[in-house]
């Protein structure tokens, strides 16, 4: 465990370290925060337009403003993951160190697992910026704590399993451009298959479908905690980790 914790602060001083980590914050803050300019103006523009009908039924704030954000800040993660994980593996590969990390005494198990935590704990400062704009519904109204919660809770297990494919993508090559791009290849792929279910009824569709991101971070972003669906990216998370230690063993035994 202390082996562990000394590479995810060795990654986590990397990328603060750099530009990467304020980029991405500065890009997360520009755009979480016109999702959710968007968001509220709709939300605020069809409450009164229902008060000026005569309407009584009041307007959910986690319907309206919540759960898009929450859906929004899902699909930026799939560009935000592969400049998280791009540098992870590549940059040691393409700087020598790798052969280093192969033949010193800590496990590979436990550079992969510190490797990973890093990129999420990185991954999870970056979400925190649109906690501001949470904080502002709780500063003007009264939404359920409860959804905003949940779909957090599924924004991190999303984003750990996308990390953990992004991480072993990065084993396999020394250059940071390409692992990046294969691994928003990869994340996209992996949104996009619950498209097939549109089309298409028949067994093998829903298969694909169940393989889909969106289709089980659906549930978290309604405020609804399914164990089937946390078991799915716990199980990505592992087979992510488990891909990146057998690219682990072969660099292993090459040095």
């Amino acid at each position: 465990m202390r082996n562990i914790l000394i590479i995810c602060r060795k990654e986590l001083k990397s990328y603060f370290a750099s530009p990467i980590a304020y980029g991405l914050m500065a890009f997360f803050a520009a755009i979480t925060g016109y999702f959710f300019y968007v968001a509220t103006a709709i939300f605020v523009r069809r409450g009164m337009e229902s008060a000026m009908m005569g309407r009584g039924m009041p307007m959910d704030m986690s319907e309206w403003v919540v759960r898009p954000l929450l859906m929004n800040i899902s699909v930026i993660g799939l560009f935000l993951i592969p400049m998280i994980t791009m540098r992870l593996f590549a940059e040691e590969k393409r700087s020598g160190t790798i052969e280093l990390l192969a033949t010193s005494p800590v496990r590979d198990t436990e550079i992969i697992v510190g490797k990973w935590l890093g990129a999420l704990i990185m991954y999870a400062c970056v979400l925190a910026i649109s906690a501001f704009n949470i904080a502002l519904l709780f500063a003007y109204g009264k939404p359920d704590w409860r959804p905003i919660l949940v779909g957090y809770l599924g924004l991190l297990l999303q984003g750990g399993a996308l990390l953990a494919v992004g991480a072993f993508i990065s084993t396999t090559t020394k250059n940071q451009i390409i692992a990046g791009g294969a691994t928003f290849a990869a994340c996209l792929l992996l949104w996009i298959l619950d498209w097939v279910s549109a089309y298409e009824t028949a067994a093998w569709a829903k298969v694909v479908s169940y393989l889909s991101v969106v289709t089980h971070f659906e549930p978290f972003s309604k405020g609804v905690l399914d164990s089937r669906d946390a078991v799915f990216y716990v199980s990505v998370i592992f087979l992510g980790l488990f891909l990146t230690a057998r690219s682990m063993e072969s660099l292993r035994w090459r040095a």
